[in-house]
């Protein structure tokens, strides 16, 4: 079984990274066992939109700094790529690049940044939910893979790490697709296991330093976590992760339990080497909705249609914050929100609750909203 290194590191000091990097991946054997001469590395990183490395929102630029110096030290070339949300094109990749501090730090070490904004369809008969995907074709151009995730919570699926930073290699717009397809948050989840499976990383390296609670993935709060943690699993590497968070049973975060269920990992499997990983106090962890719960099988079906209009959470949008950039209403699956006197305004009969609007507001002004009584189910 993959094993998950650990290791604590309580700064993104060049030095402090570079020592335990060396001792996080000696875990695994060493880098070298990994990387060749020659070799064409893709750094999978979490580009969600341009904002500046101390919201915590994307993977730290300077973690990737010296990591990539340790590739390029092997003789390999690195290239920095990611699929942000919304539109997929040069400009908008320029401008989260350079937000995000990989603009500058990737000119003063020699790497590469992505700006192909191709994509191809890739066949996936092995797929529990999911039997195709269109991916960027960045990922074709690679001979090796590490996914860079940042330890965060997360709006729709509670935790977001080194499964679900693989939903990055889905092309902008197009992801909106796979949210209207699988509107449950356990078949997303399946598809997210399915991708993850087919993209299938060598390495997966989570950046959890400095992570995010509350409403991630890009409206939370930047919280010291202080660790690192590799595998060559993303899976098993999740399933150590949310130690962090103190997010007990894991399988309370949807993939986890698809993958439970579907026999991709298993709990007793999972063997952590290096640092102890122990979970921080006092993590704020989003609510999300629970699935068989008594609005499907408990009770007939015309009164648990009565009670979900009080018990389903809603995105509401925060007037003090709200510019009117009309990021969400360009980027909601269903289209379920329109601009009227230059504010959002959501048709909740059309809502899917994918909670996109949150995720990719630029200026924190989407708030996910709880009924008192769904507080009663949707607790964690």
């Amino acid at each position: 079984m993959p094993i998950v290194a650990a290791k604590k590191c309580y700064s993104y000091q060049t030095a402090e990274l570079a020592e335990k990097l060396d001792l996080l991946l000696s875990e695994l054997g060493g880098l070298e066992e990994f990387i060749k001469v020659g070799d064409k590395v893709l750094f999978k990183t979490n580009l969600l939109m341009g904002k500046a490395p101390e919201t915590a929102v994307t993977t730290n630029p300077e973690f990737i700094r010296v990591l990539a110096k340790k590739v390029k030290a092997l003789g390999a070339e690195v290239t920095i790529a990611d699929s942000p949300g919304g539109l997929f094109n040069d400009k908008l990749l320029k401008r989260a690049y350079q937000k995000s501090g990989l603009y500058q730090m990737a000119a003063e070490e020699n790497i590469k940044l992505n700006y192909n904004t191709d994509s191809k369809k890739y066949d996936y008969k092995e797929g529990k939910i999911n039997k195709s995907f269109q991916l960027a074709s960045y990922l074709e151009e690679a001979d090796f893979i590490i996914n860079l995730p940042k330890l965060k919570t997360h709006g729709l699926t509670m935790y977001t790490g080194g499964v679900k930073n693989l939903f990055g290699c889905i092309p902008g717009v197009l992801k909106a697709e796979y949210h209207l397809r699988m509107q449950s948050v356990h078949d997303f989840s399946r598809m997210l296991n399915d991708l993850a499976a087919l993209v299938a990383p060598e390495l997966t390296i989570m950046d959890a330093v400095v992570g995010m609670e509350g409403e991630g993935p890009s409206n939370g709060k930047p919280r010291e976590f202080n660790y690192l943690l590799a595998s060559t699993s993303p899976y098993y590497l999740d399933l150590a992760a949310v130690k962090i968070l103190g997010i007990e049973p894991a399988e309370k975060v949807p993939s986890i339990k698809a993958a439970l269920e579907d026999k991709i990992i298993k709990k007793d499997k999972l063997e952590i080497r290096g640092d102890k990983v122990i979970a921080a106090d006092n993590v704020e962890i989003p609510k999300i909705e629970k699935e068989n719960n008594l609005l499907d099988s408990r009770m007939p079906e015309f009164l648990s249609d009565i009670l979900e209009k009080f018990l389903r959470p809603k995105p509401v949008f925060k007037e003090g914050k709200c510019v009117g950039c009309r990021t969400c209403a360009e980027n909601c699956p269903p289209e379920a929100i329109t601009m009227i006197d230059n504010f959002p305004k959501v048709n909740l009969d059309k809502c899917i609750r994918c909670f996109c609007c949150q995720e990719l507001c630029p200026y924190d002004a989407v708030e996910i909203k709880y009924p008192l009584l769904a507080k009663l189910f949707f607790s964690n």
